[in-house]
């Protein structure tokens, strides 16, 4: 199985079990065998302002199972190559950083956010529907 980045849509789709029923085990699997996330997604999944306190100690707890890859002088330097020639935002340009500095795949639903972003392969559980 090829490594995934998962970004914070996915998890928020996840927790509210909404990810398509035909793509849901796949997802898991990925939780299961490849859970990786950017330490933004960290930021934006544990700040999400619509988490009850129960859901956020869930949210804490399911993300210590992940590997949250902080920003290195490397992704750092891919990022604002990123920004300067995609226009994207911010944490979209660490993200995809990320995702290419390792090579991963990143699974969003935002794909629209990446696609000018040369070379960074999607998986979008939400386009197999």
């Amino acid at each position: 199985m090829k490594d995934y980045l998962v970004d914070t849509n996915i998890l928020i789709y996840y927790f509210a079990s909404a990810i398509p029923e035909n793509e849901l085990n796949k997802i898991e699997k990925i939780f299961d065998e490849s859970f990786t996330v950017s330490v933004i997604t960290q930021i934006e999944f544990l700040g999400w302002d619509k988490h009850t306190e129960k859901g956020f100690e869930n949210a804490k707890e399911f993300l210590n199972q992940a590997n949250v890859i902080t920003i290195t002088d490397d992704i750092a330097d891919l990022a604002i190559r990123i920004r300067k020639s995609s226009k994207i935002k911010l944490p979209d340009a660490v993200i995809a950083a990320t995702s290419l500095n390792d090579n991963f795949i990143l699974v969003t639903r935002n794909d629209k956010d990446f696609r000018n972003v040369p070379d960074l392969e999607i998986y979008n559980p939400f386009h197999r529907v």
